[in-house]
């Protein structure tokens, strides 16, 4: 069947590439690459992928494209589903006959209340997805198909045996083949990363227990498994060839530095090809690793730090303490190491205390910028039965994650600490933090230097009070 796999249109500023991981218009303006759409369509020949958002397309320019082809694989979540089932029951009335399924972790997690919420959609994708889209996209029978939830010609919902992990990751074509042939690089930016930039995975799951994270507890899973380092290696070397505006790679796996020998050597590998290179890692990489990945390209860390009370680490199952990524933190310091720290409010154990102490942890340690969330209970997490359970969410249990702009909301409350304060922390933290002589006078400095990074501090610094602004509202 002639396929496309659809991030469909969604409010601007919408992170759809990421939209596993935060689904919500950032502080500036940024995407992420659907890699979770463009995996599956390395798979299935003569396939497209279409990122709606990065685009700038809007509905009625999404389905004229989407009409022409046989079957349409969405990439749907908790917040953006809504607008995903209205889009999906206009693209059926254009065009009867086409197949619409959905992937993603709200498909994933609630495979029954996603096919019940509106009839057009005809299967949803469990577990990881690729080769259960492939499956699809070759006309296999739906019945034979593990890993898919369908509906029958009756409207009855069918529910096929579980698909296994994959374990040979090597075994996946390389994605940036599709970036290639099917996007605009140039609309891929994220505010920390030079541009263009590309990001890949070198692997699936993550060994962490954060109660909060969505992606381990709904599709990927707690084992980390990997694509041999010669694949990543191989992939970094065809961008670089093949795609020579390319400034920068983010490997883009939920904590890349968990195997340290491995990481040394793609490290090794990645000093030989010359291209800059970023990734996600825990605050707890020893010393002599991160040298070795400094040496050897590394320019940036994404590091969740979450919080600085331990007390809200242990609660929220973070395997760190605030000592250690301290130390963490100084080490990256002295080695040139820039770093990217997130934090997030309303977590298990939270109070107007924990977030003045927060707050205080961000400026003392100091990471190059930062972002700002709000506590997500993701349905199939942790945090979410934790919420329903302790009666932390609203009395009818609907989610409200974002607000119709796409701004995120708290979700979360506590008897001692509401919404609106949690909510209004996160303005109070980016003000606080990023409004010192210190910070600003080193932003300075990193423009002065650069004519290009000085145009781009200006813009993101024009977003960024916007931001502000709305969130204030």
């Amino acid at each position: 069947m002639k396929t496309l796999f659809l991030q469909a249109p969604s409010y601007d500023g919408f992170d759809g590439g990421a939209g596993s991981r935060y689904q919500a218009k950032r502080e500036i303006k940024s995407f992420w690459y659907p890699t979770w759409l463009a995996q599956p369509a390395a798979l299935v020949p003569d396939s497209r992928v279409l990122d709606a958002p990065a685009d700038g397309l809007g509905v009625e320019q999404t389905l004229n494209i989407a009409v022409d082809y046989d079957l349409v694989i969405i990439h749907t979540s908790t917040p953006s589903f809504p607008t995903d089932a209205r889009f999906a029951e206009q693209l059926k009335e254009r065009r009867p006959d086409i197949m619409i399924g959905m992937v993603g972790a709200k498909a994933a997690v609630d495979p029954g209340g996603t096919l019940s919420a509106t009839e057009v959609i005809d299967f949803v994708c469990r577990e990881e997805f690729d080769y259960t889209c492939q499956d699809v996209a070759a006309g296999k029978p739906l019945a034979g198909i593990a890993g898919l939830s369908y509906r029958l010609p009756d409207g009855t919902i069918e529910h096929n045996p579980a698909r296994p992990m994959i374990e040979n990751m090597d075994e996946l074509p390389f994605v940036a083949p599709v970036y290639k042939r099917d996007l605009k690089i140039q609309n891929y930016f994220i505010g920390y990363l030079m541009h263009p930039y590309v990001s890949i995975y070198t692997g699936r799951g993550c060994r962490s227990r954060c109660t909060f994270c969505l992606w381990p507890q709904t599709v990927g899973g707690h084992r980390y498994r990997t694509r041999s380092a010669q694949s990543v290696i191989d992939e970094v070397k065809w961008i670089k060839e093949n795609m020579p505006e390319v400034r920068e790679i983010m490997f883009d796996d939920d904590t890349f530095t968990d195997f340290k020998p491995r990481v040394e050597e793609i490290a090794r590998g990645l000093g030989e090809i010359g291209l800059p290179w970023s990734c996600n890692a825990k605050a707890n990489v020893p010393y002599n690793t991160l040298k070795i990945m400094k040496e050897n390209g590394l320019r940036l860390l994404l590091v969740g730090y979450e919080s600085g009370d331990d007390q809200i680490l242990l609660n929220i199952k973070k395997g760190l303490r605030t000592d250690i990524a301290r130390r963490f933190t100084e080490d990256c310091r002295k080695l040139g190491i820039q770093i990217h720290g997130t934090f997030i409010l309303g977590l298990p154990g939270e109070t107007r205390d924990t977030i003045e102490k927060t707050i205080e942890y961000a400026k003392e340690i100091n990471p190059h910028t930062i972002q700002v969330s709000l506590a997500a209970p993701y349905p199939g997490t942790t945090l979410y039965k934790q919420a329903v359970d302790n009666g932390w969410l609203e009395e009818n249990k609907v989610i409200h994650l974002v607000n119709d702009s796409g701004v995120q909301l708290a979700a979360i409350s506590y008897p001692h600490l509401s919404r609106e304060e949690i909510y209004h922390g996160v303005e109070t933290f980016y003000k606080r933090f990023y409004f010192r002589p210190s910070k600003i006078w080193e932003i300075v400095r990193e423009m002065a230097g650069s004519w290009n990074m000085t145009k781009r501090r200006l813009r993101e610094g024009v977003e960024f009070f916007r931001f502000l602004r709305s969130h204030e509202a």
